[in-house]
């Protein structure tokens, strides 16, 4: 789907907009279009009530935009023995077996028979060039890892972010940061 497209934007809106053009649709149906029309006029407001739901689903529960900015702050107020104790303890509570590791990688976690290593340290950085990540994916290739995970809560730089789209890694930036500090 077109990142610019109607139903990519309204996905990316409150789900109750969805909801509203779909009744909009039924409402102008059932008041300008013959008896026998109205019905399939009304129809077409429901790609708009679908869209509205899977909105509403991905909505449910997220964190507030005033949590999230509650959360990053708390977390660039944190020294890193603070930090990486409030991680393990959120990796821990969602499952995960957590171990501190070296060298391009701070936490090493396993669940489930997958490796997955995450790069931590440099959390505060206000906008994060390539190499970390690069450090990050010649380790995970060298120990085998099956994913990647770089937390931060700066910026990444165009490169940067191109490279963790090509290398697997998954880029935790955020409300995805606020909502796994969250569970710590």
């Amino acid at each position: 789907m077109a990142e610019n497209s109607l139903f990519a934007i309204l996905l990316r809106s409150r789900w109750w907009i969805s909801l509203a053009i779909a009744c909009g649709f039924v409402l102008v149906s059932a008041a300008l279009l013959p008896r026998e029309y109205a019905l399939a006029g009304a129809l077409g407001g429901v790609p708009f009530a679908i869209i509205g739901a899977i909105a509403l689903k991905r909505q449910w529960g997220a964190p507030s935009a005033s949590m999230v900015e509650a959360q990053l702050a708390r977390a660039a107020g944190m020294s890193w023995n603070e930090f990486a104790a409030a991680l393990e303890s959120a990796y821990r509570q969602a499952g995960y077996e957590v171990k501190k590791t070296t060298g391009g990688a701070d936490f090493v976690l396993e669940k489930g028979g997958r490796t997955t290593l995450v790069s931590a340290k440099r959390w505060k950085a206000a906008r994060q060039g390539v190499e970390p990540l690069r450090e990050l994916d010649a380790a995970r290739r060298a120990k085998d890892a099956d994913a990647a995970v770089f937390l931060a809560l700066g910026e990444l730089s165009e490169n940067a972010g191109a490279f963790a789209k090509q290398a697997p890694i998954r880029v935790l930036q955020g409300a995805d940061l606020a909502v796994l500090l969250r569970a710590s």
